[in-house]
């Protein structure tokens, strides 16, 4: 039986090991060419010849890279507080409360986060401009409150429908108030949902780019994205490959030592679909 599993098995391994391949070797290939200089960042070489940091001295040097990233993780830190705040008060609304149209206001937060980003522009630009916040970063906070609290309201009212009502129903025979379930007794429950859901939302938030660059105008106001995309060399045809992906692998770091360091919560928060008794 083995030895008839063996072809299968190695078929399995190749095929693994090339979908491994094809997903880290671009951020390889970007952290090779970030080492590399002059002429030596157009070589196909797959081996570092060298390293030098020349590349990430000049992100920081000819622009104002760390206030950008500062930027990115003020409006990704305040965009997951606010979802994550935002998205349990209705998630416990919408699956614990009985109320006419629940389903159709699910519905309805569902549907907004089908709409492209191309297509709400114009009239969260608008909003922006009466609220006076262009060109801020609170601007950008409530313009990715958009992308994030229909898909963290959507996973949480499916969570919180999969706790058992019996724990809500002895905290009301205790004369527990519905807040006091929820901080109390839910939330604790909710953590591997919250933490896979406030990641996300993170990502969402620090990887936007188009409110990014239409409601920011100078430099001290860009996130990351929008910084990267506008490095310029001394000509449109000259652009510095070598500060580009510098910045690239400066703003993905963050990132994968987030993935890394809750992961087994972010596999439990995608697994779980009720409590254990």
């Amino acid at each position: 039986m083995r030895a008839r599993n063996l072809p299968g098995r190695a078929a399995l391994y190749v095929l693994v090991g090339a979908i491994v391949v094809y997903s880290l070797f671009p951020l390889y290939y970007a952290v090779l060419t970030s080492f590399r200089s002059g002429a030596e960042i157009f070589s196909t070489a797959l081996l570092p010849t060298s390293v030098d940091l020349g590349n990430y001295v000049a992100v920081f040097r000819e622009q104002p890279f760390g206030r950008n990233i500062l930027n990115s993780v003020v409006v990704a830190t305040a965009v997951v507080a606010l979802s994550l705040a935002l998205g349990v008060t209705a998630a416990f609304a919408l699956a614990r409360v009985r109320f006419r149209g629940r389903a159709l206001l699910l519905l309805a937060i569902l549907s907004v986060s089908m709409f492209p980003q191309v297509a709400v522009l114009s009239g969260m630009f608008e909003l922006v401009r009466a609220l006076n916040l262009y060109n801020t970063l609170p601007a950008l906070m409530l313009a990715n409150l958009i992308l994030t609290l229909p898909f963290t309201v959507w996973v949480l009212t499916t969570f919180m429908r999969d706790l058992p009502v019996e724990l809500e129903e002895a905290a009301l025979i205790d004369g527990a108030g519905p807040l006091t379930i929820l901080w109390r007794v839910f939330l604790p429950l909710l953590w591997p949902a919250l933490v896979s859901t406030g990641l996300l939302a993170f990502i969402a938030a620090w990887n936007e780019f188009l409110f990014a660059l239409t409601f920011t105008l100078s430099n001290e106001q860009r996130t990351v994205p929008v910084a990267i995309a506008l490095i310029t060399g001394a000509s449109q045809r000259e652009l510095p490959w070598g500060n580009i992906m510098a910045a690239s692998v400066i703003v993905t770091v963050p990132l994968i030592a987030l993935v890394l360091a809750f992961q087994r919560r972010i596999v439990a928060g995608l697994a779980a679909g009720a409590v254990k008794e």
